[in-house]
């Protein structure tokens, strides 16, 4: 079986800094890595191939030097890496970054299954993965936790819920995107790693892919960022002195004289 992992390239940290000016995110000097869930989904499609053979290939949209993050992929045993790299690709929102992804899955060809990770770790959307099914024609469940069997022309998985898990059958090709708790990353084998190295990644622009420019970027992007910002976090301490008695009454004038909403605080 063919399968395609989509895969992102995220900040390293959880200190996310900000341009004031640009409402943007400050990436200099800020590593960049996989994003970690899908990390998980090149796992499970190496599982995958191993049990029903094939070929794994993984894919992202980025600049032209998420070419070398690509490569790690490889090194811990997928087959081939593609990058969808081109200025009309700049400022894509979820829905173009889909279509984007679904031309250069087009253009592969003879996929019988994509795998994502349920979301980006920095954007949060989990967005992406229902919406390249969409641009696919192709059936999709999300927060997959297990798969209990696949064929050539079926999988049956397990769908992760607030209270247990739903069992889901689709015909294949289709589109998963899956959870952490689906499996634990493998590390890089040294004959993968050394075949890493002198891997050479793909790289399509739009037009490799036949992709109409109009529907990438900003202008296939019916969203759009107004304003990004780290959230501001006030918090005022106060001692209250006494004995119980005495800190009991000054609570309750202290809560009496505050003015809260209608319906309480």
């Amino acid at each position: 079986m063919n399968i395609v992992v989509c895969v992102k390239q995220v900040p390293g940290t959880t200190e996310v800094k900000m341009n004031r000016e640009t409402n943007t995110i400050i990436r200099e000097g800020v590593e960049a890595i996989i994003n970690p869930f899908d990390m998980h989904a090149v796992e499970e499609g190496l599982r995958i191939r191993e049990r029903l053979g094939g070929k794994v290939t993984v894919i992202s949209m980025g600049i032209p030097s998420v070419a070398e993050l690509l490569k790690t992929t490889i090194g811990l045993g997928a087959d081939d890496a593609v990058l969808l790299s081109d200025k009309a690709f700049a400022g894509a929102d979820t829905l173009a970054t889909s279509y984007a992804l679904s031309m250069g899955i087009r253009k592969i060809g003879n996929v019988g299954l994509v795998i994502c990770g349920k979301q980006a770790t920095d954007g949060d959307t989990a967005q992406v993965g229902p919406s390249l099914a969409e641009k696919l024609g192709w059936p999709h469940t999300t927060y997959v936790r297990k798969i209990e069997e696949i064929s050539e022309n079926s999988i049956r998985c397990q769908r992760m819920t607030d209270d247990g898990y739903e069992v889901i059958e689709m015909p294949l090709p289709a589109v998963i995107t899956v959870v952490k708790e689906i499996n634990e990353p493998r590390l890089p084998s040294l004959k993968n790693m050394m075949r890493a190295k002198k891997a050479v990644v793909t790289v399509w622009t739009a037009d490799d892919v036949g992709a109409d420019k109009n529907l990438c970027g900003l202008k296939g992007s019916p969203t759009q960022v107004i304003e990004t910002f780290v959230p501001v976090h006030e918090v005022k301490s106060e001692m209250i002195e006494g004995d119980a008695e005495e800190q009991a009454r000054k609570l309750v004038d202290k809560l009496m004289s505050m003015r809260f909403p209608v319906g309480g605080c």
